[in-house]
């Protein structure tokens, strides 16, 4: 029995870290395509600077997940990529916690880029 409530425990856990952020949009990296000229968004690249140099868009900038991410323009939409999308969703929240209202998460990132 305890076993099981462990068990469920960490699935919780897991679901709870993977789930979306209540409102954070998300985009494929095909609808990214379509708006990456766009110069009233900011762009931010949360994957480590090695990752990053070895590929990268070049319309993002490279903010590690842990960052300072405050001095982010609040009045603009904040884009966040990472490699899959796992760190650029953990990003969204720290960016919903400080108040930004237009935050999007690149669903797939990198991978799928």
């Amino acid at each position: 029995m305890k076993i099981a409530i462990l068990i469920a425990i960490v699935v919780a856990f897991f679901v709870w870290r993977i789930m979306p952020t209540k409102g954070v949009n998300s985009i494929s990296t095909a609808e990214l395509k379509t708006i990456i000229n766009d110069k009233d968004k900011v762009f931010v690249d949360v994957r480590t600077p090695g990752e990053y140099k070895a590929r990268n868009i070049r319309q993002f900038k490279n903010i590690p997940l842990g960052s300072d991410f405050s001095k982010l323009p609040i009045d603009k939409e904040i884009l966040v990529i990472c490699q899959s999308g796992m760190r650029s969703n953990q990003a969204c929240k720290q960016l919903k916690k400080l108040g930004y209202t237009k935050v999007t998460n690149i669903r797939g990132g990198m991978s799928a880029y």
